[in-house]
Parts: C-alpha cells; sequence; structure tokens
C-alpha cells in the first residue's frame, strides 16, 4: 500500500504550468486519505477561474495512478479555504522571488 510520503512524492511531479512549480509546494493540497484499495486528494487551484485547472487535475489524476496502479484514485477539486500565498512552502517562495514568511 501506497503511503502519504509517496503520494506527495507523486503530486510533485504535477507542475502548474503557468508558475512552474509543483502543485504540493504551491500548497495546493489541502488533505490525502488512503485505504487499501483508494487514494483521495482533496486539492484546489490558485483561483477558480484558472485556465489550466483541467489539464493540472487530469496529470494529478496519472501522477496518483502511475503511483498506486492498482488503487482507485479520487480527486476532489475544493474551494473552502480559498487557496492563499501563505501556502506556499519555501521552495515556492524563493522559486517565485517571494521573501520569506
Amino acid at each position: 500500500m501506497i503511503g502519504e510520503d509517496e503520494v506527495r512524492d507523486a503530486l510533485r511531479d504535477v507542475i502548474d504550468p503557468e508558475v512552474g512549480m509543483n502543485i504540493v509546494d504551491l500548497g495546493l493540497v489541502y488533505g490525502i486519505e488512503i485505504a487499501p484499495d483508494r487514494v483521495a486528494v482533496r486539492m484546489t487551484m490558485t483561483s477558480p477561474g484558472c485556465p489550466m485547472g483541467e489539464t493540472i487535475l487530469e496529470s494529478a489524476h496519472e501522477a496518483l495512478q502511475r503511483a498506486a496502479p492498482d488503487a482507485q484514485v479520487d480527486l476532489e477539486l475544493v474551494w473552502d479555504p480559498p487557496w492563499a500565498p501563505e501556502r506556499m512552502s519555501e521552495i515556492a517562495r524563493e522559486h517565485l522571488g517571494w521573501p520569506g514568511r
């Protein structure tokens, strides 16, 4: 069975093409639930009008399916709480040239 660290590692392969950074470090992954035959991820986008939303969701699904080929993959797109730049990791902040926390 896959673990939460492996799920996050798989999702680090998913890049938001608008900013060139992975969705984990951007803070778009809100929750991960793992069962023997299921991987469920709650995630968001930087804004409801994100033009790359469908592409990011498809890439996330494919990355998770590769990491856990025998599991059902469920992605839930949520808007509450809304994404905010404070959710980004220090790696993402440095990448984007934002000051540290």
